[in-house]
């Protein structure tokens, strides 16, 4: 051991682990780094002149047979150049709709609990939630009240929330289906959005029910392409209200609802127009998110103490939050990304079964060289060598040619569709790298092997 740890080779590969980790887990620079440093040492060593000097004929003979044959070797490589492509997509597509997803929860937002009367996801025994009483506006003010008087309560506030459709009206410009929100002020206090101009309203205003209202960007930019849209004028399902402020672009939940296409007024100016037959949810924010489940224990108590519930009986209403929203998805996003798998490695199975198919071609036509190579001293690792560097160097090609084209369509894709979740990643360059010198390898040494073994006297007679 101490012998290694001087050689000079031993600290290059030492160095080019290192430089790996910036595309490696940190988990992983240590065994790339040692692995290195043990290959360079046997490179470099007395011992290994040999072997270093097999390889690089080995590669020269390699590259010597692919120029000779080149449209052989690029239809070989195609078959890799699909499976890198597949591999490279695939892993693009999984993180970005990894990333897309973690931000669609994001803007539910990790701190706060919503009180509803129906859970997210589907429910066996649906009439005894369907009897459950409606989340009023009021139970909020019964709720704040009990956080107020709670000492060192996880609760922050409880905020009312209702919702429907409208249409939103300008001149002759008009959006349907705009998803209008009827709140108190505290909502800018859980919804974390920014603003890209204005305001949302104040205690005052919502007090007094003024007939105010904070448009999504989507809405502001279809209604006022050209100017501002503060202190103007529009109608909301036929109504009066003053524009005050405009949401900066937040983006849609899921590819499903779009955070962009709702208007949040005052809960009384709501009220007085649209009414809350529908029911409406409590949002509450909780202190710290890191006490979560002792958070939704409170909260659990005072509902209960709001609605009047006597001990022993179930919850009238449900505690949703995003957590348990993830993990209803995270079952569909893992059958995704096997899926995705699946296919990517059946795409790699047929280019690798292309490459050993030739590599064997290429062994029967060069029978007469092997056995003239072995005449002459050639070692069976040289043989060996020789056609598993023939397989991987195309394979490499093919992983390069791969990277090329992929790269190409995901800047087609972020072109076409900006929306779209797609992430390229240094990570996927090396994974792609790493597939296409295992598949090389894989399939090219069964033929390799085969070489190797060959008798030269039969080898030499060979027609």
């Amino acid at each position: 051991m101490k012998k290694l740890i001087k050689m000079p080779a031993f600290w290059v590969g030492i160095v080019l682990g290192v430089l790996l980790w910036v595309f490696t887990p940190p988990n992983m620079a240590f065994p790339i780094s040692l692995g290195l440093g043990v290959v360079s040492y046997f490179f470099f060593k007395q011992d290994g002149i040999r072997l270093r000097y097999e390889f690089t004929e080995s590669f020269r003979i390699a590259l010597t047979q692919i120029r000779a044959n080149k449209m052989r070797s690029v239809l070989t490589a195609l078959g890799v150049i699909i499976g890198i492509v597949a591999v490279t997509l695939m892993g693009t597509a999984i993180r970005g709709i990894d990333t897309g997803f973690q931000n669609s929860l994001a803007m539910l937002g990790d701190d706060v609990v919503y009180v509803q009367k129906w859970p997210w996801g589907g429910v066996e025994d649906w009439w005894n939630y369907a009897n459950r009483p409606n989340v009023k506006p009021a139970d909020a003010d019964a709720l704040n009240r009990i956080i107020a008087a709670t000492p060192n309560s996880l609760l922050d506030v409880a905020v009312p929330v209702v919702a429907r459709p409208c249409s939103i009206k300008r001149d002759d410009a008009k959006v349907n289906n705009v998803f209008t929100i009827g709140t108190m002020a505290d909502y800018a206090r859980i919804s974390g959005a920014e603003y890209k101009e204005g305001r949302l309203f104040n205690d005052t205003e919502a007090g007094a029910g003024r007939q105010v209202v904070a448009l999504g960007h989507d809405v502001a930019e279809a209604l006022f392409p050209l100017g501002s849209p503060l202190d103007q004028t529009v109608l909301v399902d036929g109504q009066p209200f003053t524009v005050i402020g405009v949401f900066a672009k937040q983006g849609e939940f899921l590819g499903l609802f779009s955070f962009d296409n709702q208007v949040v007024v005052p809960l009384r100016a709501y009220q007085k127009y649209f009414g809350t037959r529908r029911g409406s949810e409590l949002r509450v924010k909780i202190k710290d998110k890191t006490q979560l489940d002792a958070a939704k224990e409170e909260l659990a108590g005072a509902m209960r103490r709001v609605r009047g519930q006597l001990p022993g009986e179930r919850n009238n209403f449900e505690l949703n939050e995003q957590q348990a929203f993830k993990a209803q998805l995270d079952p569909i996003k893992s059958g995704i990304a096997m899926a995705g798998l699946f296919i990517t490695g059946l795409s790699l199975f047929v280019g690798a079964i292309g490459i050993m198919n030739i590599t064997f071609v290429s062994v029967k036509e060069r029978t007469k060289e092997i056995g003239t190579r072995k005449a002459l001293g050639a070692r069976r690792r040289s043989i060996l060598m020789q056609f598993l560097i023939e397989a991987v160097s195309i394979c490499l090609i093919g992983g390069a040619g791969g990277m090329v084209v992929a790269f190409g369509l995901f800047l087609g894709i972020r072109a076409v569709a900006p929306g779209f979740p797609v992430e390229f990643s240094p990570d996927l360059v090396l994974v792609s790298m790493l597939v296409s010198v295992i598949t090389g390898i894989v399939s090219g040494f069964a033929p390799a092997w085969g070489a190797s073994r060959l008798d030269p006297v039969v080898a030499l007679r060979y027609e």
